[in-house]
């Protein structure tokens, strides 16, 4: 079958069986077996089970499990509540404070696991209340959460920045590095948001009636901020200092929760079969989408469409940089109807050999696709960060009360994409390697 004839086929195939209910891993996996079937024959379906063993069985996709796993522990302990309590205690006396320690809090969550979801939700259970009872502007309280919340996509150790360099086998330590300053960025903006736009409109978040602490006080919750910090060092610093690698960092992170976790008197057998069970269940669904996308990239692959796709995109002579600009649009659409996981397996294998050829460095692509999806993260009408606030946000907030918070923390978003996007710098430490074809 001519591969643009059979290309449409899958588009179309893919669009019709996520629109009736099929879940992603079995929608694609199945045209990946129709794909081999209609040009090879079923003789090699087990080429696509090769391939897709082939990844699950790199030793650094064990650091996937292993980071869920940590921030199930975190999520089931109280370390996250004595960090925005210490946090807290000295910010409470500032106007918009409770939205800066949220931000804050998600920063160094983020930088202890990078899990988003379960983020999101230790933010709805923990600030959203405090912000509600201080009567804060709801809109913007869900904003900060859930923006602030899906910055484990940026931050390392992201699983996002994981999956990807394993996809295109770029250095997960490299895309770790360069994913530092963007994500800071994203922060940074998001505090700075707060700060203004509360110092404009002070009724969108009154002060606390609450009496200020002194600072024997404040020092007094300090204690709270250690594990945390403890966890990120153990983490990042034994990555960047090349003492491990990815998988034994992870490894080294859950060692270290479980011992803080223990030595704080909360480690039960509850609280660690739970963990367990969380951790299986993430996992198995990442195991399944990774399945479909992985072998339904392959098909694609064994018929010719990275190939076809890229001389038909290259043969329009558009400058390089507006290629790169369209690849974004296309990951901002796709990313508002489908999970992460199968935009990296099915997309990269396409887009990549395009971003080789025109001379662009894969790493910084590789940024730019991480904040693609931290937007995809907010985009309705799919953006999981909304139907995790939903699972543990009072009844009167509706999904259309939480995208609407959004807007603002989407264009923040969006600003970084494009200083990602015009000023490779921020993301290319070698920047006179950087040399895309004119």
């Amino acid at each position: 079958m001519d591969i643009g004839t059979l290309s449409l086929i899958v588009i179309a195939g893919l669009l019709v069986l996520i629109a009736i209910g099929v879940p992603l891993g079995f929608a694609s996996g199945f045209m990946a077996a129709v794909i081999v079937i209609v040009n090879i024959g079923e003789h090699a379906l087990g080429i696509l089970l090769s391939r897709y063993y082939s990844l699950v069985v790199t030793y650094s996709f064990l650091s996937v499990p292993l980071f869920i796993f940590m921030a199930s522990l975190l999520e089931r302990s109280n370390i996250a509540r004595d960090l925005y309590d210490a946090l807290n205690a000295w910010l409470r006396k500032t106007r918009g404070g409770v939205g800066v320690v949220t931000a804050i809090m998600a920063t160094i969550m983020a930088a202890m696991s990078g899990i988003i979801g379960g983020e999101i939700v230790l933010l709805g259970l923990i600030a959203l209340p405090q912000m509600l009872r201080l009567k804060y502007d709801q809109d913007m309280s869900i904003g900060i959460i859930c923006a602030s919340g899906s910055l484990g996509t940026m931050i390392p150790p992201s699983i996002v920045l994981i999956i990807y360099g394993l996809t295109t086998q770029t250095s997960i330590t490299m895309l770790f590095q360069e994913a530092i300053v963007p994500g800071l960025m994203i922060s940074g903006l998001i505090i700075t948001y707060i700060l203004v736009r509360t110092r404009i409109q002070p009724h969108l978040a009154p002060l606390s009636d609450e009496p200020a602490l002194t600072l024997k006080e404040k020092i007094s919750y300090l204690p709270g901020v250690l594990p945390p910090i403890a966890i990120v060092v153990i983490v990042l610093g034994s990555i960047y200092s090349g003492i491990t690698g990815i998988t034994e960092a992870a490894g080294m992170g859950v060692v270290a929760t479980l011992i803080i976790i223990y030595f704080r008197k909360e480690l039960t057998w509850f609280l660690f079969k739970d963990a367990l069970v969380r951790t299986f269940k993430a996992s198995g669904t990442i195991l399944t989408i990774t399945f479909g996308a992985t072998t339904l990239a392959g098909a694609y692959s064994l018929a010719g469409g990275p190939t076809y796709v890229a001389e038909t995109i290259l043969a329009y002579d558009l400058r390089p940089m507006y290629l790169i600009f369209m690849m974004q649009i296309m990951f901002l659409i796709l990313g508002a109807f489908m999970d992460w996981v199968g935009i990296v397996l099915l997309a990269m294998p396409v887009f990549l050999p395009i971003v080789l050829a025109l001379g662009f460095d894969p790493i910084w692509f590789g940024i730019l696709f991480c904040v693609n999806m931290q937007v995809s993260f907010l985009s309705p009408p799919f953006g999981p960060a909304a139907f995790y606030l939903k699972s543990v946000t009072p009844p009167h907030i509706s999904l259309t009360d939480i995208f609407r918070g959004f807007g603002p923390f989407i264009v923040i978003q969006l600003i970084v994409l494009a200083c990602v996007m015009f000023f490779p710098e921020f993301t290319t430490q070698n920047f006179h390697e950087f040399k895309p074809t004119k």
